[in-house]
């Protein structure tokens, strides 16, 4: 039986080493349900690194990872499911239609009448009307479209999000602000990394600033303070 959804991922000096550099140094914080947390820093910070812990698909070098009350290593063998997760890859399957990939991903997750919840999220994401045509016929912003709707698919509590507005438009970004807010909204547990800094702004109820693998600032966007000018100072 999968472990319950968290209400809480506590990061207790974590690292993650590579030969003799480290990646992460020591980052302690803690992720709450009902909230988004963005994770900034420069190219080479540890930004992706961080990500990829939360994901489960690398462990850190020392220190401690909970999700709720279960142990890093309990939670990666049977929370996976739990987790959602948009990364740089869109990884969706270019030979079937949008809809067979909805379809796919959710039979993996055993998601009960699963033709409901695909059609309700290929409305959402504005891709009905090319749901019976092959992605790799997509333009990258409608692949963007179905990474987010197959993330999201199985209702995962913690959600992970590296750069999801990549190649999205306008109105592409404005549905990743609406859903962003959803998500906050039902409790989930929801991390962004993100270079659009106006999105974050709007967003984010908490920043996390990475340098080199530190963790240097921590914690609501100080008011009255521009993103920019805190990142500046920090990063």
């Amino acid at each position: 039986m999968p472990p319950r959804s968290p209400n809480a991922v506590t990061l207790r000096d974590v690292s993650r080493v590579f030969g003799r550099t480290f990646a992460l140094h020591r980052v302690s914080t803690t992720l709450k349900a009902g909230s988004i947390t963005a994770l900034l820093g420069n190219n080479g910070a540890g930004k992706s690194t961080l990500l990829n812990i939360l994901a489960t698909v690398d462990a850190p070098s020392d220190g401690e990872v909970r999700f709720g009350k279960v142990a890093f290593a309990d939670f990666a063998r049977r929370g996976r499911a739990r987790i959602g997760w948009v990364s740089h890859q869109t990884l969706v399957y270019d030979e079937l239609t949008g809809r067979e990939n909805l379809t796919f991903f959710g039979q993996l997750y055993g998601i009960p009448h699963i033709q409901k919840i695909v059609e309700g999220w290929l409305e959402r994401v504005g891709l009905s009307a090319a749901a019976d045509r092959p992605v790799g016929t997509y333009s990258r912003g409608m692949k963007q479209r179905l990474t987010i709707a197959r993330a999201l698919l199985h209702d995962p509590q913690l959600v992970l999000l590296d750069e999801p507005a990549t190649g999205l438009d306008q109105a592409g970004t404005a549905l990743v602000s609406s859903l962003l807010g959803e998500l906050r909204d039902e409790g989930r547990i929801v991390v962004i990394i993100s270079h659009n800094f106006s999105l974050i702004e709007t967003l984010a109820d908490n920043v996390l600033i990475l340098r080199k693998g530190q963790l240097r600032a921590s914690g609501p966007l100080p008011p009255g303070t521009p993103l920019v000018s805190h990142y500046q100072a920090h990063a």
